[in-house]
């Protein structure tokens, strides 16, 4: 039995514009993976994100990271706090000229809870965890020297040029983003 050629294209842009939490993971993962599978070779993300939470962030990387497709990440905007996790999943990765990289330490909200000494070293200890891994993820992607030099990135809690993502190879090259015309763009849209 011979297969029928697929007419799926090659190169697919995706355009994700949103926080990162369950909802907007899943719809990422969704179109990414479905991509994947019909063949496409190369997904270029268009990527611009206030963050959100650690935990989708770190799904996304990963799970993008495990794709047998090339991916490709392009700042359009800013990416803020995890969302930086998920634009270092990239193999290669840009920038337009005026955007930002923001980075902090991991927090957590606290909405009337009565803690004691447990809660907080658990709490504690998740937040650690948590910053460990995006450190370990930033070091393992980027040039920084230790992780004393990650630490005081999270400590500083500063927004970033392209000159500073490109000194410490959080992005490849500073330029435009452009889309071919006629080539394949998927935008997804999140009810808000």
């Amino acid at each position: 039995m011979s297969q029928q050629p697929t007419n799926h294209p090659d190169l697919v842009y995706v355009s994700f514009s949103a926080e990162i939490n369950p909802l907007t993971t899943e719809g990422l993962l969704g179109v990414c993976c479905d991509l994947a599978t019909k063949g496409t070779k190369i997904i270029y993300l268009l990527l611009s994100t206030p963050g959100g939470s650690v935990m989708h962030g770190i799904t996304v990387f990963n799970v993008l990271r495990a794709l047998p497709t090339k991916i490709v990440t392009h700042n359009v905007g800013v990416v803020n706090s995890i969302g930086n996790v998920v634009f270092l999943a990239g193999e290669e990765r840009y920038a337009n000229p005026g955007t930002t990289f923001m980075f902090h330490g991991v927090g957590f909200d606290v909405q009337q809870i009565r803690l004691e000494e447990k809660n907080l070293r658990e709490l504690n200890e998740s937040l650690k965890a948590d910053q460990g891994k995006i450190g370990g993820i930033i070091k393992s992607r980027a040039r920084f020297s230790d992780d004393t030099e990650v630490g005081n990135l999270f400590l500083e809690a500063a927004t970033r040029d392209t000159a500073f993502a490109q000194d410490r190879g959080i992005i490849h090259d500073v330029r435009e983003a452009k889309v071919p015309n006629g080539a394949p763009i998927v935008q997804l849209v999140f009810k808000r």
